[in-house]
């Protein structure tokens, strides 16, 4: 009988100085005390990594991507309500936020938005869609209220997100992370002047379209991610995910640009400063 391939252990690619990981889940990685942490971190800053924002899903997640930040000063944190978990936002909760999203190190409201494959898939346990809405508008509320950048997650609910960005008031910056969706989807979010922010599936073979939306993105509104420990890049999918080998979706991005790496990090590294600053 044959025995399955093992997966490969992810490791950096070329080291690339100054290059940023814009969204990323350091707890969810495995970084959740202050030693784990600056280990994780430690290992991203020997592969380049100048800073990264880490991102709660979650109240519980949200409170460890602040501490993390407050404690290692490369990192910076995102905090709301996952839309899949959107019945969680109750008063406390939303007082938690506003107090999370006034802190300095707290440099957006994220990740929120609309996620319409839980509810298919996992429907007994993902907030309904109204839900979900409600959740949104009104992390749209902080993030412009705060003045910080406002966080999306968006999973197979184009029509429904655009719909929302279009008729609420309007952050400072609106960051579609892990940007997955068609061509015409990131042309529209494009010309509104959202940032398109870019996994490691940018790297996957068969999403030509995606590289295509990363070429076409104006400088300013382009970032890149890792989405740890989700969404690891050629050629090591499948396998484990943190900020030290964001260098792999840097090299693919840059080639699609037609720049040179070092090119790219220097205009990433404006464009998060940017937005979250």
């Amino acid at each position: 009988m044959s025995k399955k391939k093992p997966r490969p252990v992810p490791v950096p690619a070329e080291t690339i100085p100054g290059i940023v990981d814009a969204h990323t889940h350091l707890a969810s990685a495995g970084a959740r005390t202050p030693e784990e942490v600056d280990a994780m971190v430690a290992r991203a800053v020997g592969a380049g990594v100048d800073k990264l924002c880490t991102v709660g899903d979650g109240l519980a997640e949200a409170e460890l991507a602040l501490a993390a930040a407050q404690h290692n000063e490369r990192v910076f944190a995102a905090c709301a309500i996952h839309p899949t978990r959107a019945h969680e936002l109750d008063e406390a909760a939303r007082a938690r936020l506003r107090e999370m999203a006034a802190d300095p190190r707290c440099v957006a409201v994220g990740e929120t938005g609309l996620d319409t494959y839980w509810i298919r898939h996992e429907p007994e346990s993902t907030a309904p869609l109204e839900v979900q809405e409600e959740a949104l508008r009104w992390h749209i509320d902080l993030a412009v209220e705060s003045g910080k950048a406002l966080m999306i997650h968006n999973r197979e609910a184009d029509e429904e997100l655009m719909r929302v960005l279009a008729d609420a008031p309007r952050p400072k910056y609106t960051i579609l992370h892990c940007f997955s969706s068609p061509l015409a989807m990131a042309e529209e979010a494009l010309a509104r002047g959202y940032v398109l922010s870019f996994a490691g599936n940018v790297t996957f073979k068969r999403n030509e379209e995606l590289r295509e939306a990363a070429r076409l993105a104006p400088r300013g509104q382009l970032l890149i991610e890792t989405d740890a420990p989700y969404m690891t890049p050629e050629p090591f999918r499948g396998g484990r995910n943190e900020p030290a080998i964001i260098g792999h979706t840097a090299l693919c991005v840059a080639a699609a640009r037609g720049m040179e790496p070092a090119e790219l990090a220097a205009e990433l590294s404006e464009t998060f400063d940017a937005v979250y600053f």
